[in-house]
């Protein structure tokens, strides 16, 4: 009588040494910000420190984009970054959100331009998500918090 042997699917490969898994997620987290942590940097008021650019195309723009973000599709970074950011201030880049490389291409673009750059996981899909406020051709706007990506009812996801 044979034996079969379940593969655990998680553990098939081990997981890294922490001292790697600890290198990993802090270069990770040079490379990325997420939604809520760049709506709560901008929700203090004055300078951020960074600016947020949407990537997308001018419709995408149109239909929807975060109040204050530098609009540059990224088809157009290399030849118009430089008239429009500082280098010496770090970009967060945006598209349309996880299903979306566009804020990595620009993100890419810009890094071999010389900028600082990280990438806004969850882009403008998961700004919507979460609730907070959007401007559009007709204005600003704000949907109700999907209870699938923020808490209902708390200032902050506890992250």
């Amino acid at each position: 009588m044979s034996s079969t042997t379940v593969v655990n699917p998680v553990l098939r490969v081990a997981p890294a040494a922490p001292s790697a898994a600890a290198a990993h997620f802090r270069a990770s987290l040079a490379f990325h910000a997420d939604v809520s942590d760049v709506a709560a940097a901008l929700a203090l008021g004055g300078d951020p420190g960074f600016v947020v650019l949407d990537s997308r195309s001018t419709e995408s723009w149109d239909q929807g984009h975060i109040p204050g973000a530098v609009h540059l599709p990224t088809a157009l970074v290399p030849e118009q970054a430089e008239g429009l950011l500082d280098k010496s201030v770090p970009v967060v880049t945006y598209c349309w959100g996880p299903g979306c490389n566009g804020a990595t291409r620009a993100a890419l673009a810009l890094a071999e331009l010389g900028y600082q750059v990280k990438e806004m996981l969850g882009g403008f899909e998961y700004w919507v998500r979460e609730g907070f406020e959007f401007e559009t051709r007709e204005g600003r706007e704000r949907r109700a918090a999907d209870p699938l990506t923020a808490p209902v009812g708390a200032e902050e996801c506890g992250c």
